[in-house]
């Protein structure tokens, strides 16, 4: 029974440790390679809405860009998105898009959508390539949500693995919406 408590304490200990340590990720290049630090400097982020009519992250370009890879299935996705849903709402017009990349079935995104009344553009990528495209934005374990935040001039400021909270709102996004 000793045995067990201890491997029990053990695992924990360990999550806690990687989760700690995996909340925040520094991307880091490849070596001889120099780090991409700007979002325009990646292959264009072109992906359809859940009406069909496709986007290009640069639209966005001159806002601040909080670009939030999520799923239906992912529990911690959907605590974030109500916080998301009052962020746009009340930053909106200080230069704040938050952009969903739903790793989803559409009709799922698109039920879920309507359901909790999202206010900020939903875009569908295809669930079977969504490992690629984390890691390509900086995700190399594929953990959702992940949220990159992205200044008004394209350069990476902050990348996330799990909950995006308040604290972290009001100290890394607010401020560049004065800037």
């Amino acid at each position: 029974m000793c045995y067990f408590l201890k491997l029990k304490r053990t695992i924990f200990t360990l999550t806690l440790i990687a989760c700690c340590f995996s909340s925040l990720l520094y991307a880091t290049p490849p070596k001889g390679k120099q780090a991409i630090s700007n979002a325009w400097e990646l292959p264009p982020l072109i992906l359809n809405d859940l009406n069909g009519q496709k986007h290009n992250l640069y639209e966005w370009h001159g806002k601040v860009i909080m670009l939030n890879f999520w799923a239906t299935w992912c529990g911690p996705c959907l605590i974030e998105i109500p916080d998301f849903i009052e962020f746009q709402t009340h930053y909106g017009k200080q230069g704040l898009q938050i952009i969903g990349i739903g790793l989803d079935e559409e009709r799922k995104l698109r039920n879920f959508v309507r359901t909790t009344g999202v206010n900020y553009p939903i875009l569908q990528a295809d669930p079977e390539l969504q490992y690629p495209l984390l890691k390509q934005w900086g995700n190399s374990f594929g953990i959702l949500p992940f949220t990159v935040v992205i200044a008004k001039d394209g350069h990476f400021v902050f990348m996330q693995q799990g909950i995006l909270n308040q604290e972290t709102f009001d100290t890394i996004v607010k401020p560049l919406l004065t800037q």
